[in-house]
């Protein structure tokens, strides 16, 4: 193995994890395939949403990289730095200690990180939705409130115990907000003293609607799904400010509460700013064969590079999971074909729609420009999920099938303290449109 030429991909986001993959496959031992990741699992984003929601074990969504990525060494570590004139990359391992890894090929896939804007008190009192901690910390967040709410003996604590506010409604402010509500709904279920007390949720997005990377229509679809369901969608409005009593928008409105979910959106990892490379907007800048201009041996992809978009002359590839796993399946192929084992050829997308889970029965989706909503929306939804997950899919399907025909089991687990999960950490959002 010390012989063969190694290609180092760090991180194992969509981007990284598809690179390791198909690499493994083209390569074929030619090369030594190392995958440098802080967990040794690649995190399916997209349904992160029902882990919080109870519907899925938080395992169904964590892939394994042994056994799913045959040929390619994990190194179980963090990337600090990268020598680009010596070729190596300085990482530090679970236990803290320090690693020294020399490359012949580099793939910067580290994705990107929790983007936090600068309002006084979300640090200190905002919940990120950013990885299976922070999942887990919010559903027993959620459920933690609705049982206080129950013992509260002052009617303005009780109310403001049963409002929630989430900020950002893009897919994955969309998504927790369905969710939620329909968690929280069945946890008031079972506490008749909350009979008579609403439960409110408060959708926040200073864009003019919801889902403004969706079609008008299906954005106009989803609203209407989580008004009928009782939803508070407020576009044009951001947080103000944060505190432990509540949260004040930015129309002035101040809303007691004791759940802020922030659901903002990302930036890329700050390792690409360090590099000392040419950037656009944080992210580091590549060529349509997502090389990096001047240094043949560094390619990037997903979040952390900017792509430029051939369809769209001038501008650049969205932070999406459908390009970080399309941009892995290209990068992978360039580099085999820089060994002489592909065809080098330049990144081109073809947009095949998206979709998003609005909860129970519902959902929006426009596979292939053809917008669907309700049932078959679901069916395409879900469909779409199990044929995307790398692995896994009997039992995602049996969670499905088990949240059908019986009833939520709303407990605290309590694995997840708050200390642990500060909004500064996390994996990022990607927005999860259908890929091939």
């Amino acid at each position: 193995m010390a012989n063969r030429r190694r290609v180092v991909i760090a991180g194992a986001g969509f981007a990284g994890f598809t690179a390791a993959r198909r690499l493994s496959r083209l390569a074929k031992g030619a090369v030594e395939i190392v995958l440098i990741n802080p967990t040794d699992y690649f995190l399916y984003l997209p349904l992160l949403p029902e882990v919080a929601a109870g519907i899925l074990d938080p395992r169904k969504v964590a892939i394994p990289l042994s056994g799913n990525c045959p040929g390619v060494r994990h190194l179980l570590a963090s990337v600090d730095k990268v020598d680009i004139e010596g070729r190596r990359v300085e990482c530090t391992d679970a236990e803290g200690n320090h690693r020294d890894l020399g490359y012949d090929r580099l793939v910067i896939a580290v994705g990107s990180v929790n983007k936090l804007l600068p309002i006084p008190g979300v640090s200190e009192h905002a919940h990120g939705f950013r990885s299976i901690a922070e999942a887990l910390y919010l559903r027993d967040h959620l459920i933690r409130q609705v049982e206080l709410a129950d013992a509260a003996g002052d009617a303005k604590d009780r109310t403001a115990r049963c409002t929630f506010v989430v900020v950002g409604a893009g897919y994955t402010g969309t998504e927790v907000a369905a969710q939620g509500q329909l968690l929280t709904l069945d946890a008031k279920r079972h506490r008749p003293g909350l009979r008579e007390q609403p439960v409110r949720w408060i959708l926040v997005d200073k864009a003019p609607h919801i889902l403004p990377e969706l079609d008008e229509r299906l954005s106009r679809t989803a609203h209407q799904t989580l008004a009928e369901r009782g939803v508070e969608i407020r576009t044009g409005t951001t947080v103000a400010e944060a505190t432990a009593e509540g949260v004040k928008l930015s129309d002035g409105e101040f809303v007691a509460t004791r759940s802020l979910i922030w659901c903002v959106g990302v930036g890329p990892d700050p390792l690409v700013e360090s590099l000392g490379l040419p950037t656009k907007k944080g992210r580091l800048l590549v060529d349509e064969y997502l090389n990096v201009p001047g240094h043949p041996e560094i390619f990037a992809c997903g979040d952390a590079a900017a792509v430029p978009d051939l369809t769209r002359p001038g501008e650049y590839t969205a932070m999406t999971a459908q390009h970080a796993s399309r941009q892995g399946k290209r990068v992978a192929h360039n580099v085999a074909a820089s060994y002489g084992r592909a065809e080098r050829r330049p990144y081109r997308h073809n947009d095949l729609g998206f979709v998003v889970d609005l909860g129970g029965a519902k959902a929006a989706a426009n596979p292939l420009g053809v917008p669907l909503s309700g049932l078959v929306a679901k069916a395409v939804t879900r469909g779409y999920h199990l044929l995307a997950v790398p692995a896994g899919r009997t039992r995602i399907a049996g969670n499905w099938l088990l949240d059908a025909v019986l009833p939520r089991q709303t407990v605290q687990l309590d694995l997840v303290r708050g200390a642990a999960v500060p909004l500064t950490s996390g994996a990022p959002e990607r927005p999860h449109g259908l890929s091939d």
